[in-house]
């Protein structure tokens, strides 16, 4: 990794705990593990913190050299993930397509349970964390059944703790449906936040503490 990609990693989980997207304190997970940090990116509610959030994802994809032809985000999250990843490639010069789907099909109109561009070709999975990794496996089937495929999925922060058994959750998505993940940051970054920030240091014990009972690196 170069001096600059950690920066920007750095960078980023600055924005994510001024703007209180990433919490300290204790926090129960979808798993039922009480976690000293809680991850919330529906909590980047107004355009500008939008558009700096599809900024660094945008910029997270390019590092990862994941080759995609479109970006899709499952409901309800992903939504304005993937439509504000869109626009931040369009003000670099890359117009690319991007949908969403319906939690329920529509039955008039244009119908279906696909918003936006047609699903084709290698298709990138946008989603803020992964925990169980259902999202993801639902995505994938959805892409393949319209007779596109999943290439990649792109995630804001990776935790880097056991999902179901030893692998991470992140390391079971890579493994299970052969397709690579790449994130913006993850619990090593963090970690290296909170060792240069005085002010934040107190919380590395509890970090440190759960890490050694759920991490996987």
């Amino acid at each position: 990794m170069t001096t600059q990609q950690q920066q920007f990693r750095q960078e980023f989980i600055a924005f994510a705990i001024q703007k209180d997207v990433l919490r300290f304190g204790e926090f129960k997970t979808k798993a039922g593990r009480l976690s000293p940090y809680f991850f919330n990116a529906g909590l980047f509610n107004d355009g500008e913190s939008l558009m700096k959030l599809g900024e660094f994802y945008a910029e997270a994809i390019k590092a990862s050299g994941i080759e995609f032809d479109m970006l899709f985000g499952p409901a309800y999250k992903g939504i304005t993930l993937v439509a504000s990843i869109a626009i931040a490639f369009a003000k670099n010069g890359h117009n690319i397509p991007y949908a969403y789907n319906r939690k329920e099909a529509k039955d008039h109109g244009e119908g279906g349970v696909i918003v936006g561009s047609p699903l084709k070709g290698r298709v990138l999975i946008i989603d803020d964390v992964i925990s169980a990794g259902t999202s993801v496996r639902e995505s994938v089937e959805l892409i393949s059944t319209h007779g596109a495929s999943a290439c990649g999925v792109a995630i804001a922060i990776d935790r880097q703790e056991k999902g179901v058994g030893e692998l991470s959750a992140v390391q079971e998505v890579i493994e299970n449906n052969k397709i690579p993940v790449c994130a913006i940051a993850n619990l090593n970054d963090l970690v290296a936040f909170l060792q240069s920030h005085a002010d934040l240091a107190h919380n590395l014990h509890s970090l440190a503490k759960y890490r050694h009972t759920y991490g996987v690196d």
